[in-house]
């Protein structure tokens, strides 16, 4: 009996399981689904690019990951970089700024020094070049300096002529020297030192008493032969330049600096020259003399450098690189030169923030000094700028700029009429009683407007009628950015408000008109 009572109930249990497996079915395969959620929710969710731009030229993507034809990775553009964001500059993905190699320098403050780079040729000192000429006509009978570049010392006999006038002037002498009066021989002396003949050839005829043939032409000071006009026989007058001897002890540099430079030459600065044939040698020297006038052709400021020549290795004619140290500029903001981007009409850098973001700023330049640019305005000491890949950041900065453009409209201009109650010069803030503004469904109140920083505020007074520009600020409120204190002329259609008197009706749907 116990076994047929088994058998029985195992019969139910079997027949009950299988009236109830397709109801139960369901329920245990949604029991799983959220057994299952929270592993697949768990699950990190990566940040996929939506395309890949190619890194020089914008206008270029791909759908998968690619490399241009310099081994370039393409940079990943992702579905939220067209979102707005209210931090300033872009944002560079960690990855993409390592793959470009990104390097940043500092924004310095200090001294920054002029150095005038240029090229000259080295000339003769012309305050230490001599002439010589005869003050008589004649002839060369004995010619003693035969060569261009001979050197000669002081004293060192030149050449010798034969001249009549110098001649009769020995006859002259001698008679007054033979005569009782004193006043003819000094004037019989003083026309032979007149015409050129030497105290010691005065001498000479003195002693001998007779009259010498040949007049002795003497060296005046030390230094070479630049100039060798005469040779042995030629009939020579006072006009012709004999020969021409030049002191080699300093020489000049004349050099060219850009009319941009002008302002850093002054008299006194201290240069250096450098020469091809002596690699590592520098030779020092001043800056003597700055020529008033810019050349028409070149348009270069010239200046004369003034160079001892020991051992004479400087050499006339000779090219010379010269380096003139200008006075410094001193505590001025510089940054690297690679870190400034040129363009036609502006020069701008690109600023780490911080956080994988990078600002285009413009920046105004000064001098150039070496490897370093002057800022005068629009960095500060310290910040970090871009000093390469900084053309791919600031092409990915015009191209994200341009898609703001074309997805967000600009604001239109919102003109009001209004009297102004009071100034508020500390604040920068004014308390108007303006007119009903269409445009921004406002009626007519009296409110305080903060003003932009463009905004001149002195020579406004109060209970003065004026036109105002606003428009909506960083923070919601709304701001002056430009005011008319002139007596308001009708507005166009469409402005802020109708034109005050006489009221215009405005079309249905425009708004209110003006009270």
């Amino acid at each position: 009996m116990k076994i047929l009572l088994a058998i029985f109930s195992a019969i139910l249990l079997f027949g009950a399981g299988v009236l109830l497996a397709p109801r139960l079915q369901p329920l245990l395969a949604q029991l799983g689904h959220e057994a299952a959620k929270p592993a697949d929710a768990a699950a990190p969710s990566e940040r996929q690019p939506v395309k890949y731009r190619h890194p020089m030229n914008p206008t270029i993507f791909s759908d998968t990951p690619a490399k241009d034809d310099m081994g370039m990775d393409y940079i990943p553009v992702y579905a939220d970089d067209g979102k707005t964001d209210a931090s300033p500059g872009i944002r560079i993905a960690p990855e993409v700024v390592n793959n470009l190699g990104v390097r940043t320098a500092t924004v310095e403050r200090g001294d920054l020094s002029r150095r005038i780079e240029t090229v000259g040729y080295i000339d003769y000192d012309e305050r230490a070049l001599s002439h010589v000429h005869l003050r008589a006509n004649g002839w060369v009978e004995s010619l003693k300096v035969r060569t261009l570049g001979e050197r000669v010392r002081k004293g060192d006999l030149l050449l010798e002529v034969y001249a009549p006038d110098l001649v009769n002037a020995q006859k002259e002498y001698l008679q007054a020297l033979g005569g009782i009066l004193e006043s003819l021989k000094t004037a019989a002396r003083d026309r032979l030192l007149a015409l050129g003949v030497s105290e010691s050839q005065i001498q000479q005829v003195e002693k001998e008493r007779r009259v010498r043939q040949l007049t002795a032409v003497y060296a005046r000071q030390d230094g070479i032969v630049s100039a060798l006009n005469i040779r042995e026989g030629m009939y020579v007058t006072p006009e012709m330049e004999l020969m021409t001897l030049a002191d080699v002890s300093t020489v000049w540099v004349k050099v060219e600096a850009f009319e941009q430079q002008a302002g850093w030459l002054a008299v006194g600065q201290k240069a250096e020259v450098r020469l091809p044939h002596a690699p590592g040698e520098a030779w020092e020297g001043t800056v003597e003399y700055i020529y008033p006038d810019v050349d028409s052709k070149t348009r270069a400021v010239r200046a004369r450098l003034r160079f001892p020549n020991p051992g004479e290795r400087l050499k006339f004619n000779m090219f010379a690189d010269v380096v003139i140290h200008a006075a410094p500029r001193a505590k001025v903001l510089s940054i690297p030169r690679e870190a400034l981007i040129r363009t036609g009409d502006e020069s701008r850098v690109i600023v780490e923030l911080g956080d994988g973001r990078f600002e285009v700023r413009p920046v105004e330049t000064g001098i150039e000094a070496g490897d370093r640019v002057e800022i005068r305005a629009g960095l500060k000491e310290g910040e970090r700028v871009a000093t390469s890949a900084q053309f791919l950041l600031d092409s990915e900065s015009s191209v994200r700029a341009s898609l703001q453009r074309l997805s967000k409209p600009a604001a239109p201009e919102i003109w009001t009429t209004g009297v102004i109650n009071a100034v508020e010069q500390t604040s920068r803030t004014l308390n108007v009683t303006h007119e009903p503004i269409p445009a921004l469904n406002w009626p007519a109140m009296t409110m305080d407007f903060p003003t932009a920083q463009g905004v001149k505020l002195e020579g406004l007074k109060s209970d003065r009628k004026a036109r105002f520009r606003i428009r909506e600020g960083d923070d919601g409120r709304y701001v002056i950015d430009a005011i008319n204190p002139s007596p308001p002329a009708p507005l166009p259609k469409g402005e802020g408000s109708p034109a005050p008197s006489p009221p215009a009706p405005l079309p249905k749907g425009e708004g209110s008109t003006a009270p």
